[in-house]
């Protein structure tokens, strides 16, 4: 169970007692799944990361500083997939778009059909009788955490075995998971499908799964065979947008939404005349851990940033353009500055917002941080070409190779 205070300072403990097992003991042991009470092979840093109370960059220094980049080589790699999938979204924000319109068609598929809304409701409660499957479905539910590994699992049986909608699974993680993340979430399970490397799929085995347990689960019944599933051809990568906005020449509303709960570490040196924060707002963080975890980084980011601005924090109940109007005023700026929402629903909710802003002659600033702005670009193909480009960025950011 990943356990810790959905706090920065709580992310930062748990990285420094990590940081001695980043090196050989997370390459040798990394893909082994010793249960909710027993994964101490892995870092469970990632519900800090999603929310950035610890950032990729803090992660991967810490690696680096305790075994040299060499030695830290497979935990450094797994940090960058998160940046990767995030780039790669930012540059194709079709195949979230396309996402959301299946998992819509899917869900009015299961509700016109008993027999799927059973099939779905016994996957989701760990009730179809599969060793393993039905352990990580309640373990998901309770803790609001996977093993990467039994994720790919999960994911591949769900879609194989059972044929239940893949983009109903990733809605599934999606709402539960404490590190959800629209990129990695959505792009992981077309992964495990198919589709995002088209006609390469993942399959969960039965040896596979035991031999990676430790002979917990013996899995019967599994799918021999995996088909890829279809769809048309991924949209070709558009350049990277640039950050939204002109910078303030004035006081400005600092704006705190849930993908970046360290603000005070990437908006500028300009005057903050007023702090909001946007909370509930992340209608996937549903799960009760996943809310609980949400929860209570929405409250240390506001703590910091009373003390950091000496001012109180105005909370929102969302990004409703009404609110963020109100808020300007309130603290009488015409600019807004907030810490750049990678695609998502935050983005979507950002769009809708801006219009409304520019009409009452409020400007939207949205600021991106350094380590976005230098290793999105990359994402243009695969993972293994953006690998090969990381390490020369990395040494320009001032990590040591």
């Amino acid at each position: 169970m990943i356990t810790g205070e959905p706090t920065r300072a709580g992310g930062l403990v748990r990285m420094e007692a990590f940081a001695p097992r980043m090196g050989r003991a997370y390459s040798a042991n990394r893909n082994t799944d010793l249960g909710a009470d027993g994964n101490v092979h892995v870092s469970g840093l990632s519900p800090w990361i999603r929310r950035r109370l610890v950032t990729e960059e803090e992660a991967v220094r810490a690696a680096i500083a305790t075994h040299g980049a060499r030695g830290a080589d497979k935990f450094i790699q797994e940090v960058l997939w998160r940046t990767y999938w995030k780039g790669w979204l930012e540059m194709r924000p079709g195949v979230w778009e396309a996402w959301l319109a299946e998992r819509d068609t899917a869900r009015e598929a299961v509700a016109a059909n008993s027999g799927l809304t059973r099939a779905l409701a016994e996957a989701e409660e760990g009730r179809t009788g599969i060793e393993g499957f039905d352990d990580w479905a309640r373990e998901l539910v309770e803790t609001g955490w996977l093993h990467n590994h039994a994720r790919m699992w999960f994911a591949s049986i769900w879609i194989f075995t059972l044929k239940l909608p893949w983009a109903l699974g990733a809605d599934f993680f999606l709402r539960h998971l404490m590190d959800g993340d629209p990129a990695s979430n959505t792009l992981s399970w077309r992964w495990v499908a198919g589709l995002q490397t088209q006609g390469k799929t993942y399959l969960a085995t039965a040896e596979n799964i035991a031999r990676f347990t430790e002979g917990r689960f013996r899995s019967k019944g599994l799918a021999t065979v995996a088909e890829a599933l279809s769809e048309g051809p991924i949209p070709a990568a558009r350049p990277l947008p640039a950050a939204v906005g002109q910078t303030p020449d004035g006081p400005h509303l600092l704006l705190i939404t849930p993908e970046d709960l360290s603000p005070e570490r990437v908006v500028g040196p300009w005057e903050v005349a007023g702090v909001a924060l946007a909370s509930g707002l992340r209608a996937e963080a549903s799960g009760d851990a996943a809310r609980a975890f949400l929860a209570g980084a929405l409250d240390d980011a506001a703590g910091r940033a009373e003390a950091r601005y000496r001012q109180p924090v105005r909370r929102l109940a969302g990004l409703e353009p009404e609110a963020l109007v109100a808020a300007a005023q309130a603290a009488g700026v015409r600019a807004i500055v907030t810490p750049y929402a990678p695609v998502g629903p935050t983005a979507e909710a950002l769009a809708r917002a801006r219009p409304v802003l520019v009409a009452e002659g409020i400007d939207l600033v949205q600021v991106r941080r350094e380590w976005d702005e230098a290793l999105w670009p990359l994402a243009t193909k695969g993972f293994f070409p953006f690998k090969e480009k990381a390490p020369a960025v990395l040494q320009a950011l001032g990590l040591p190779a």
